[in-house]
């Protein structure tokens, strides 16, 4: 008789026309398990080949990658760590966890894009909500204050990316994820402000970042004078008028956020569109892991991880908020989606790869930068994803 191991590693290298088949709880939750305990090993792959005072970014060419804490990414590493120590309570992990935080503490007061959120409260507000431990609680707290200190009034938004040659004051869809650090912060007793301008540019942001099908414009240029929009482009989609992945599931993701915290249903109606937009997309493959953009010019093209395990973290917590029916159609896509970057497809063996779990992410393809490669981000919400299955859905 094979063994349960053994069932499990010929699941996993199932075919694509078999990975689109619904997954059974039971197999889910050896999926989970098994993919926990593959990340422990593979992560301490990832430790070796990162200096102590770097993080992790990406492997191309056979060679890591890394990035100083400034780099909009660097709370995802630690932030996984937290994810897995949660799982499997590993010591080794959390002292890992620790170190990393060691470095990245001092980017609380990061002024230089809206980005902090993702670089404290992934990071942080993980380790907060595991341990309870009130020092990381007030580094989020900073962190909010300087956050907001982007905040321009005359466009009801917190400014994205500085002046450049191109953009006068940049708005991207990205900076909904950003937002939760705001709701969290006010939440837990800080000022109401947070939760006040998390809103307003929530707001702003459905208004003017969004088309009649729930697809969005990636950057949206203001003009800080007048509050009037100079111009909407697609700066990392296939053109402007497309849908690139990984932004509709920032989008998917950040509307269902707002709506766990506010209950307005506004955005609950949002995050649905911009599911069905994703789901019904007549170019998501059968796997469910979206090409880099919904309309680019030559498909089959190179995939995303990173954008299908953002939108399978995020259907699965919109699932928790929906009826009976629509919440069976989210939770399978996600399964779906979980089960396909579980597969040799996307996700490595152990030892390689550089240490990252998920391949074949895409960070900013008409750039040529980051192109079918492992991404940190791709990882924490592959993680995510998992964990939030197993807490919800089993």
């Amino acid at each position: 008789m094979r063994s349960t191991l053994g069932k499990l590693a010929l699941f996993l290298v199932l075919p694509f026309s078999a990975m689109a088949q619904q997954p059974s709880k039971k197999q889910m939750q050896q999926l989970i398990d098994e993919n926990m305990q593959f990340a422990v090993k593979q992560y301490k792959v990832l430790q070796d080949s990162t200096p102590a005072n770097r993080m992790p970014r990406s492997f191309a060419k056979g060679r890591s990658v890394t990035s100083d804490t400034e780099w909009w990414c660097s709370g995802f590493y630690p932030g996984t760590l937290w994810y897995l120590y949660e799982y499997t309570k590993d010591a080794n992990v959390k002292a890992e966890a620790e170190r990393r935080l060691a470095i990245l503490e001092k980017e609380k007061r990061y002024t230089g894009n809206h980005d902090i959120g993702f670089m404290i409260y992934c990071s942080f507000g993980n380790a907060y909500r595991i341990t309870g431990d009130k020092k990381y609680k007030e580094v989020i707290d900073t962190a909010a204050v300087y956050q907001i200190t982007r905040y321009r009034p005359s466009i009801h938004s917190i400014q994205s990316w500085n002046k450049s040659k191109n953009l006068n004051c940049p708005v991207i869809i990205d900076n909904m994820m950003n937002l939760e650090q705001l709701l969290w912060t006010a939440e837990k007793g800080g000022d109401k402000k947070f939760r006040e301008i998390a809103i307003t540019h929530a707001n702003t942001t459905l208004k003017n970042h969004y088309r009649p099908d729930h697809s969005t414009f990636h950057i949206v240029d203001y003009d800080l004078s007048t509050g009037g929009i100079i111009k909407k482009v697609n700066g990392q989609g296939a053109h402007d008028t497309s849908a690139w992945s990984r932004g509709q599931a920032w989008g998917l993701y950040g509307y269902t956020m707002m709506y766990r915290f506010t209950k307005d249903k506004t955005y609950l109606e949002q995050a649905q569109g911009i599911a069905a937009f994703i789901l019904n997309h007549p170019n998501l493959p059968a796997d469910k892991i979206p090409y880099w953009d919904y309309n680019a010019p030559k498909i089959p093209t190179s995939r995303d991880a990173s954008a299908g395990a953002i939108a399978a973290s995020a259907l699965l917590e919109l699932g928790q908020y929906v009826g009976k029916a629509d919440k069976a159609k989210y939770v399978d896509a996600a399964a779906v989606m979980l089960q396909s970057l579980s597969s040799d497809a996307y996700r490595a063996k152990l030892g390689e790869n550089g240490g990252f779990l998920l391949k074949n992410s895409v960070g900013h393809f008409l750039a040529n930068s980051e192109v079918d490669v492992p991404l940190t981000y791709a990882d924490y919400y592959f993680l995510e994803g998992l964990l939030r299955y197993k807490k919800w859905y089993l």
